[in-house]
């Protein structure tokens, strides 16, 4: 049984987080464990049509985002790792920082101590000096900085699939292939 904690803070766009769920949802063996802030309950209701509730039915267990107690706040609770997305850049700041305050940043800092994998997904843009060191202060902690950005070369239709190609791109950090990503097969030029 693989255990990916996802959590959702209060960055723009949710619909990355609300995705994973729905696609791992359907994924055989894949035990999910959600942690909202309140700022991404927030956003759900703003950006999606969907409400906090809602999401967290696509969870197998939900904490809360003060629940600094819970199992996935403890290294000896075993996951394959977390996905923060989206990942707000205060969230980024206390995950760089080791500044456990809340229940995603105690996991988070439990997974890199662990070892185990964290895929953060940013969605601030322009970013400014501080952002940058941010991101590369927790990249260096080891965590994986994974940005949504839009894979033109699949020819996209619609918003939904770039947004099934990041997501699909994200899982395959976890070996998990749902079928989501159009793989890149090269160009072929006659000479």
């Amino acid at each position: 049984m693989m255990r990916l904690i996802i959590g959702m803070s209060g960055a723009s766009g949710v619909i990355y987080g609300i995705r994973l769920l729905e696609v791992l949802r359907q994924e055989k063996g894949v035990e999910t464990h959600l942690i909202m802030s309140e700022a991404a309950k927030m956003n759900i209701a703003v950006e999606t049509d969907r409400s906090a509730n809602d999401v967290k039915e696509m969870a197998d267990v939900v904490y809360s985002n003060k629940d600094i107690a819970a199992t996935v706040a403890s290294g000896s609770f075993k996951t394959d790792g977390m996905i923060i997305a989206p990942c707000a850049i205060k969230t980024l700041s206390a995950v760089a920082n080791s500044y456990a305050d809340s229940l995603i940043v105690r996991a988070a800092d439990v997974v890199l101590k662990e070892r185990r994998r964290l895929v953060l997904v940013p969605r601030e843009t322009p970013l400014h000096t501080g952002h940058c060191e941010l991101l590369y202060k927790a990249s260096q902690i080891g965590a994986v900085i994974a940005p949504p950005m839009p894979a033109h070369y699949i020819k996209p239709q619609s918003i939904d699939d770039l947004i099934d190609h990041h997501v699909g791109r994200l899982l395959d950090l976890f070996d998990l292939d749902p079928g989501l990503v159009k793989r890149w097969s090269g160009t072929r030029t006659d000479t």
